[in-house]
């Protein structure tokens, strides 16, 4: 049975109408007897268990046996194939199937999801795969003999059993039968199926009760209010799909599925606003355009005149068909006819913008490195804090200011990669607070640079700019996420010019240089991230890790301005970042390509260029996280001495986070304890001179005296 291909509706085949034959003209005699059955399924309903999925049908066998089978722990199991292994159970003298050798997954297989399975067998063992991963083997007898038995593997067929019709409620697609050399990974990313969801961040006038219950003020027109919900097609992976389907909504009870009849003044109980105008939602459809529907709703029906039934909206593709994962619901609707007067029991739903991004934007302290805060040309303590908030540390001893001479060497160097005005023009007016030994806090942030906050904003502004003062003071004030979608939307029609004016401005406006340098680096960020992206990805939103490292190593060798390439476990150390496994989505690769820009970045100074070259003397250990660097300084019989250290990058800090791409130094203290120092961005991108060279200035620390190692086991 060949594969289904397209996107028509006949492409999702109900599981109780699944036949796989397995013999096809001469696929037996090129696969040697060895082929994988490939495909996605569906299970959305499974009546009792444990059931069998599929089974193993032969003219001349009287007893069904089991193929694919879920246990009553809902764990999937592989049965040895007819006629092609001693173990394979007499149908005529059957025994438990516990005591059948199968292969069986470790874990519950999931329900109402897209899960794929590749059934893999050849002459000495069966393997079991799912979504592209080996989850169990097992190695059998191979009583397999072309001459007698080829025939009977040939008419096996594969089906759901006619007991389970109405138990097992699922959808099989995508199936296919290889006998060549099959390749299931590549099959698992080829063509994922669909299904349609809400993305609840475009949620907005929208309240959500202490009970997880939404309250939308319906009722008479002078009273209700429109409501906006945005529908996404995605993929099985969870990548949007751009395909141009119309999506319709319908109210239903919450409690029974039915839909919510007319409201006494005989309007349709869901209503769809276009233009000011109202439709009945069943006649006016909203088109997916690229992958999302928007949709601005109001509900005429009230709770109370339902006898207080929750309702809930679906929402659903028409045109390729009924199916479970084409349809999607929301959570269950209270519907009043005005707002309350008190929300403390509920939160109102804002409207957010594309949740595509290019990495983890948080500012947040984070269990990687504690709470740091940058201060000019200081190495500074990384103190853990349970806080959201940034800790405001204090100052030890200043590295001593590189030369001009230095610093004109160091933007030759650049060159090579990207040449950008740096503008180090504020560090000399910087003002340095301290915090006493007592933990007293100072405000540095806010007095960081006095020529900014005392300068007129006009006298910063050299150059023609798109970016408006509401901009500005949008991104002076807004939180992480919003920083990283107004950076974003910037780059795409300012010049590397005008972000540089843009990071004056707003370090004018916040009294704070933090920001600077990411700001100036987003359009070659974001622009390079794309091409990197589309380099591989061949207009897919989702490919192999394996495709995708030597991309990787290219594109970071080349920004870093270095010959050093990423080593295995710096490609795992981007993997953890990217949260992917062998499939990497296009979210996945800018999660971690805003970690690993800055970063490269950071290598191309001069400063650390050489120390991240030098083989030698290996001074930065690759890409560690917190974790492993602590361990490294842990000894066989405890700590290594004090002053050992190891540099390295924090793993919680992407870009736009002011501090992506800084080096952090971990190393023991004089009480040996283990502590955590930032090195400011004004510190890595100026650049030493001959006579003090960043190793060198390192070591004239106090507390930093001899370099540790992390020892990596192969």
């Amino acid at each position: 049975m060949s594969g289904f291909g397209g996107m028509e509706e006949g492409d999702y085949v109900p599981l109780r109408n699944l036949k796989v034959e397995l013999g096809r003209e001469d696929d037996w005699e090129e696969g040697d007897g060895c082929f994988a059955l490939c495909f996605w399924i569906y299970i959305d309903d499974c009546v009792a268990l444990p059931s069998s999925v599929l089974v193993q049908k032969h003219p001349d066998v009287t007893r069904d046996l089991p193929f694919l089978y879920l246990d009553d722990k809902k764990k999937m199991k592989l049965f040895p194939l007819l006629f092609m292994y001693k173990e394979v159970p007499n149908p005529d003298n059957p025994i438990p199937l516990t005591e059948v050798p199968c292969v069986s997954t470790e874990i519950e297989f999931p329900m109402k999801k897209w899960v794929h399975i590749g059934c893999e067998v050849s002459r000495d063992l069966m393997r079991l795969h799912v979504d592209g991963e080996i989850v169990g083997e097992n190695h059998l007898t191979c009583s397999f003999d072309k001459d007698l038995h080829e025939e009977g593997l040939k008419r096996i067929c594969l089906a759901c059993p006619d007991e389970n019709k109405d138990i097992s409620h699922g959808y099989v697609y995508g199936l296919d039968v290889l006998f060549q050399e099959p390749s299931i990974k590549n099959h698992y990313v080829k063509d994922p199926p669909l299904r349609l969801a809400i993305d609840h961040s475009s949620a907005l006038e929208i309240e959500e009760d202490s009970d997880g219950v939404w309250s939308i003020v319906g009722g008479k027109a002078s009273c209700r209010r429109i409501f906006s919900l945005d529908v996404v097609l995605l993929d099985a992976f969870g990548g949007p799909v751009n395909k141009e389907f119309e999506v319709v909504a319908s109210l239903l009870y919450a409690d029974n599925g039915v839909p919510v009849e007319n409201s006494s003044d005989a309007e349709p109980p869901l209503l769809v606003n276009c233009d000011g105008i109202e439709y009945a939602s069943h006649d006016r459809p909203c088109k997916l355009i690229n992958g999302r529907a928007s949709f601005k709703l109001k509900i005429s029906q009230l709770s109370s005149k339902c006898d207080n039934r929750l309702f809930q909206i679906m929402f659903d593709v028409p045109r390729l068909g009924k199916h479970p994962f084409l349809e999607t619901i929301s959570l269950p609707i209270r519907c009043v006819s005005r707002s309350r007067n008190t929300r403390t029991a509920s939160v109102t739903l804002r409207k957010s913008s594309s949740r595509s991004h290019y990495g983890n934007v948080c500012e947040s302290s984070s269990p990687d490195d504690g709470s740091m805060q940058l201060i000019t040309n200081t190495v500074r303590e990384a103190k853990p804090s349970p806080s959201s908030k940034r800790i405001k540390l204090g100052q030890d001893v200043p590295f001593v200011m590189f030369t001009e001479e230095a610093r004109q060497a160091n933007k030759v160097h650049r060159s090579r990669a990207w040449t950008a005005n740096q503008d180090n023009s504020h560090a000399t007016s910087m003002k340095r607070k301290t915090k006493d030994r007592c933990g007293t806090e100072n405000n540095s942030c806010a007095s960081d640079n006095s020529e900014a906050t005392n300068s007129h904003p006009r006298n910063v502004l050299s150059v023609s700019s798109p970016i408006s003062d509401l901009i500005i003071f949008k991104y002076c004030l807004g939180g992480p996420a919003e920083k990283y979608h107004l950076l974003k939307e910037v780059a795409i029609s300012a010049t590397e010019e005008q972000l540089a004016d843009f990071a004056k401005q707003v370090s004018l406006f916040s009294g704070c240089l933090h920001h600077r340098h990411q700001i100036k680096m987003t359009k070659r960020l974001v622009e390079e991230g794309i091409q990197a992206w589309t380099s591989v990805s061949a207009n897919n939103n989702h490919v192999l890790w394996e495709n995708l490292v030597f991309s990787i190593n290219e594109q970071f060798m080349k920004i870093a301005c270095s010959t050093r390439p990423l080593m295995d476990q710096d490609l795992e150390c981007l993997r953890r970042l990217a949260g992917c496994r062998d499939v990497v989505m296009q979210e996945d690769f800018e999660r971690m390509w805003s970690w690993l820009f800055p970063v490269a970045f950071t290598l191309s100074q001069i400063a650390v260029n050489a120390m991240w070259d030098s083989m030698s003397t290996i001074w930065i250990e690759g890409f560690i996280t917190k974790e492993e660097a602590e361990s490294a300084l842990q000894g066989l019989g405890g700590l290594q001495d004090p002053g050992t250290f190891l540099l390295r990058f924090p793993t919680s800090r992407s870009w736009p986070h002011p501090d992506a791409g800084n080096l952090v130094v971990t190393y023991v203290d004089s009480d040996y304890t283990i502590r955590h120092r930032l090195l400011s961005f004004d510190f890595i991108h100026s650049s030493p001179s001959k006579e003090a060279a960043l190793q060198d200035l390192l070591l004239q620390e106090s507390k930093l005296s001899r370099l540790g190692r992390v020892m990596r086991t192969e």
